[in-house]
């Protein structure tokens, strides 16, 4: 039986993985830029007028410079875990007010309570091992009357992956994905009110499952549990992978399918809760 612990991610592969990304990240991010431009355009259904706004996991910046264009009164903060997606984000942001940049951790939020009036965060918080703990980093940060809107993935994600691996050494090598109803609950437990849940089932296809894993890697989206074997893949389990995925073929192509959840969420009318990590850092509106 595998041990729990061995879902739990190692954060410094995380972002080992994600500054090796960067630079081939946005030819291979088809369907995050996808979930991203959704999650942008849900967000002109809202009326809200924010002054401060966070980005939270930035990477290469497509949800900054959508928030900037957007809120062109409002102070964007981008952070993100790996630097070098930081680096990104400032080379593509243009010459005019450029979004503020923090290396961070969505789990350690380095700023004063109350400090946001938008959280934005598109497919980060499956990158937490503490959900509750990055919701009331959420919560902390938000103003009153302020507005969580983010994505993540959900248990479904990669399916075809996970069980192809399954049927090849039945090891962990597809990250853990919480439930959408899981998550809501969890938004409840910080102190939101009003969460909104729902699911995109979107599927990428492939001509082979190798394209799959580099494009998995060209994003930073590789096996980053802390459980995960250490070895390099033999050849023969990899024909073995690609023999067990062929069962999931269809009209000459190969699947990967992707849970996606949709979630938002209000602060009430009060104070956030008390609290502060020490070095936090105010965020100024303008």
């Amino acid at each position: 039986m595998t041990d729990a612990s061995s879902y739990r991610l190692d954060k410094r592969r995380v972002r080992a993985t994600f500054d090796q990304a960067a630079a081939s990240y946005d030819e291979a991010a088809v369907l995050q830029r996808e979930v991203c431009s959704r999650l942008l355009e849900r967000l002109q259904w809202v009326k809200l007028d924010p002054a401060r706004v966070l980005d939270a996991g930035a990477g290469t910046g497509q949800g900054a410079r959508g928030l900037r264009r957007m809120y062109r009164g409002g102070r964007v903060v981008a952070l993100d875990l790996s630097p070098a997606m930081l680096r990104a984000t400032a080379r593509g942001a243009g010459w005019w007010r450029k979004p503020g940049l923090v290396c961070a951790d969505v789990e350690s939020l380095p700023f004063a309570e109350a400090s946001f009036d938008l959280i934005f965060s598109s497919l980060t918080v499956q990158w937490c091992n503490d959900l509750d703990r990055a919701l009331a980093e959420f919560r902390r940060v938000l103003a009153p009357q302020g507005l969580l809107m983010f994505t993540t993935l959900g248990p479904d994600t990669l399916v075809e992956l996970r069980r192809a691996w399954e049927a090849v050494d039945g090891c962990a090598h597809v990250n853990a994905f919480m439930d959408m109803h899981d998550i809501g609950d969890a938004l409840v437990r910080a102190g939101f009110a009003d969460p909104v849940m729902d699911v995109e089932r979107m599927t990428v296809t492939y001509p082979d499952v190798r394209g799959l894993m580099r494009d998995l890697k060209a994003i930073g989206a590789t096996n980053a549990l802390s459980g995960r074997g250490r070895g390099l893949t033999s050849p023969g389990r990899l024909r073995a992978l690609e023999t067990a995925y062929e069962e999931y073929r269809q009209e000459g192509l190969l699947p990967a399918s992707y849970e996606v959840v949709f979630g938002h969420a209000w602060v009430p009318d009060a104070p956030a809760p008390s609290g502060l990590p020490e070095g936090v850092i105010p965020i100024q509106a303008g």
